[in-house]
């Protein structure tokens, strides 16, 4: 038995006052919704201008409305936009007459993605990936959700798992058919040779360099250095604002500065950081502590010295870290480079060499998250789904000698990873396609 769920109502865009608000219905009363409101259900997918009414019969506005029955809606049900004009007035009046018709509920958040995703409208790596683009702050952020959300893991991963089944359904002819007059004697290594194509796929995507998980977060980039060397002007620079206060006198900065960039398309959080020295003041050396620790943590530490302090950072630690030579405008002629460390001769102040810095972080940013449009995996879940799927392929290559049966384990094993990775689980698969492929049961 099915049952129905509630038709939920919520404002599907930004908080009014703006030009235009949209409201979306979506459930099995949509449709009513137009009769009680609009006097009318205008043409499926048609743009209709009608005069919307509260439940006393008084006009709230006139609108645009699209009516979208149900399967072909974004949610696969019965799904209505009123397209309003932005008054906080015009907006709460809707809302409150959708609130007192039966039947109706607002939506909770996330709620219409769901019922997509339930009613086979996308899977779960699309409704990521719509999650991402919403969030996407970056041009960079915003391609890689636009990937996700057409589909880019989510076709592949369902194309393998289809794969899988097929081999699956061999095995278990192998297994519970084999005396069956139309099932081929030898079924096993066909079956194997399927799944050693699918693991070496799956553990080349694994193997691609890139961590492109990580563009959803960010590079974390800490500006260090002694007292005094321009830490806070760089980053007053970089952000093209007055982020940080700049003062000639040291230990102006207490605590940890940050500031979020789109440095190229790529997110980047910029830490301005307490000069590093031997302080006497315990707020000071509290603002030394964090600034250690975060540029500990940090992807990146631009290490920024003037002609006081020519040095490298001390006990220096893995965490990549360049040189940054803050006041070349007053220092004269550029003083010799060390080697095995990337230098930048700047004036934070005058903005020289400035762009040279920024090119080679963007270039950073490029080489961390892979660069490319072809990276697959986008979070932490999908590698590690991923990656159950590549072990139980190589357990079941590996259990060929051990019997049968933990070959089909080891796939059904496989099956499941991909299909969490969909949304997609369907045990009733394997069955279909052996009652398909070799008409057991006729």
């Amino acid at each position: 038995m099915q049952f129905s769920q509630p038709t939920i109502f919520a404002l599907a865009s930004g908080r009014p006052p703006a030009a235009i608000a949209i409201v979306r219905i979506s459930g099995q009363d949509a449709g009513r919704v137009l009769e009680l409101m609009a006097q009318r259900q205008p043409v499926p997918r048609v743009a209709t201008l009608a005069t919307l009414l509260d439940l006393a019969g008084n006009p709230i506005d006139q609108a645009v409305v699209l009516w979208f029955p149900a399967p072909h809606s974004a949610t696969g049900e019965d799904v209505v936009e009123l397209h309003l004009h932005g008054g906080r007035a015009v907006v709460a009046a809707v809302l409150d007459t959708l609130g007192r018709i039966e039947g109706l509920r607002p939506a909770e958040p996330g709620e219409f993605t769901r019922r997509a995703f339930e009613n086979g409208k996308l899977d779960l790596t699309a409704a990521e990936g719509l999650d991402d683009l919403i969030h996407a702050d970056t041009d960079q952020q915003r391609r890689q959700a636009l990937r996700q959300l057409q589909g880019f893991l989510g076709a592949k991963a369902e194309h393998w798992r289809r794969q899988l089944i097929e081999a699956a359904a061999l095995v278990e002819a192998v297994i519970d058919f084999s005396d069956e007059d139309d099932v081929p004697d030898d079924l096993l290594q066909p079956a194997l040779a399927e799944i050693e194509g699918l693991r070496a796929a799956i553990r080349a995507v694994l193997a691609a360099p890139g961590h492109s998980e990580r563009l959803r977060d960010g590079l974390v980039i800490a500006i260090a250095g002694p007292p005094n060397a321009g830490k806070s002007t760089l980053l007053n620079r970089l952000a093209r604002r007055e982020a940080a206060i700049v003062s000639p006198h040291a230990g102006t900065t207490r605590d940890v500065i940050e500031v979020y960039l789109d440095l190229g398309g790529y997110p980047v959080t910029l830490l301005d950081t307490a000069g590093i020295r031997h302080a006497q003041d315990p707020v000071e050396q509290e603002g030394i502590r964090r600034a250690q620790a975060r540029a500990e943590g940090a992807d990146l530490v631009l290490w920024v010295t003037d002609e006081t302090s020519v040095g490298l950072p001390p006990g220096r630690t893995r965490t990549p870290t360049w040189l940054v030579r803050n006041k070349s405008d007053t220092r004269g002629e550029p003083t010799s480079f060390p080697e095995g460390i990337r230098t930048f001769e700047i004036s934070a102040s005058r903005g020289d060499g400035v762009p040279d810095l920024v090119a080679a972080l963007v270039e950073f940013a490029s080489d961390t998250f892979g660069g490319g449009d072809a990276a697959l995996i986008s979070r932490a879940r999908h590698r590690t789904l991923l990656e159950q799927c590549a072990a139980a392929l190589d357990r079941a290559v590996a259990a060929q000698d051990a019997g049968v049966e933990l070959v089909a384990e080891e796939i059904r094993s496989a099956i499941h990873a991909l299909g969490r990775l969909t949304g997609r689980v369907d045990v009733e698969d394997i069955l279909d396609v052996i009652f398909r492929e070799f008409c057991i049961g006729k």
